[in-house]
């Protein structure tokens, strides 16, 4: 409820402040329980290279298929200053299938429930795995795929590496959009 009521007031304050909810929504910041616990929000890793924020799901088979590679991913990147959040919005995934996912998979980065999908609303974050990748002042510079194949040994671009190897050099990202596929995140109805 606290985190439905702060993000509307979010929403408000950008509507009579001249900025459309719509161009803002990527960029607003959120407060959500992890799978360790405790609660987290992008303000906690404003030192961070980047946050790297990823919808992903326990029981979709697309995002299954790519839990090797965020964990690749996210040791690669991890110690060189980038934060990794994982982020499930299923209605139907509660959280005790989330943690011991997160578990059974050994995920290096926490695993937040969006329990109302409340955060996926407001990042349009419409498939599993879907990332966006922001700066310090919640800029995104990179949204879309993790890859460009479902099978990792047929991958023929790896836009999530590439995305991060740019920010890590100090360079626009190149190619900062690409279109996400999966699962559809299964949302409770309003």
């Amino acid at each position: 409820m606290k985190i439905v009521l702060n993000v509307t007031l979010v929403l408000i304050v950008f509507a009579f402040s001249g900025f459309a909810a719509d161009e803002q929504a990527a960029a607003l910041d959120f407060s959500l329980p992890g799978s360790d616990g405790n609660a987290h929000s992008l303000a906690d890793y404003a030192d961070a290279k980047a946050v790297v924020v990823m919808f992903i799901a326990t029981r979709c088979p697309i995002s299954n298929g790519f839990n090797k590679r965020m964990v690749e991913v996210a040791e690669i990147y991890q110690p060189k200053g980038f934060v990794f959040l994982g982020i499930n919005s299923n209605k139907l995934e509660k959280m005790d299938e989330v943690k011991e996912h997160a578990k059974e998979h050994g995920f290096p980065f926490v695993v937040l429930k969006d329990e109302q999908n409340v955060v996926a609303d407001l990042y349009k974050a419409k498939v599993t795995p879907e990332v966006y990748v922001l700066d310090s002042q919640k800029n995104v510079l990179y949204h879309g795929r993790i890859d460009d194949s479902a099978s990792a040994s047929e991958r023929k671009s790896e836009d999530l590496l590439q995305a991060l190897d740019d920010i890590l050099a100090g360079q626009q990202v190149k190619n900062s959009e690409t279109k996400a596929f999966g699962c559809t995140i299964k949302r409770v109805s309003m």
